[in-house]
């Protein structure tokens, strides 16, 4: 197994709770419709939350979570949204960080998505 899926694997086997919490309410098309895959490799990193459709990419940080303005800057060159939440912002307004995703999903995307195909049908967010 290559070593970015095998630390997805992992990461998906232990998530915070925090990004279980948050899972729990996007898996299944759960929010408006809208396809996540959790702990995705996705060139050099592996991202929380992933709509590949709509080319946005979700992340819950921690307390002690560092720059990522290298990793924003890679994911926006491949024309990825990204947003990001601390796990308190999840904990404490789960509404307005979902309510932040379904805003950020309706939005044009910043280019064409090459996998307009995946997961199938209308609804794949």
């Amino acid at each position: 197994m290559r070593p970015k899926r095998a630390l997805a694997k992992r990461m998906r086997r232990g998530p915070t709770s925090q990004e279980a919490r948050l899972w729990d309410l996007l898996r299944d098309r759960r929010l408006a419709g809208l396809k996540f895959r959790r702990q995705v490799p996705l060139g050099p990193y592996v991202v929380d939350f992933l709509s590949f459709h709509r080319r946005l990419v979700v992340e819950v940080n921690g307390p002690f979570h560092g720059d990522d303005s290298a990793r924003d800057a890679w994911l926006g060159s491949q024309g990825f949204r990204v947003l990001r939440f601390a796990t308190r912002q999840v904990a404490e307004a789960t509404e307005t960080v979902l309510e932040a995703i379904r805003t950020a999903a309706e939005a044009p995307l910043l280019v064409p998505s090459p996998l307009m195909g995946e997961g199938g049908g209308e609804a794949d967010g």
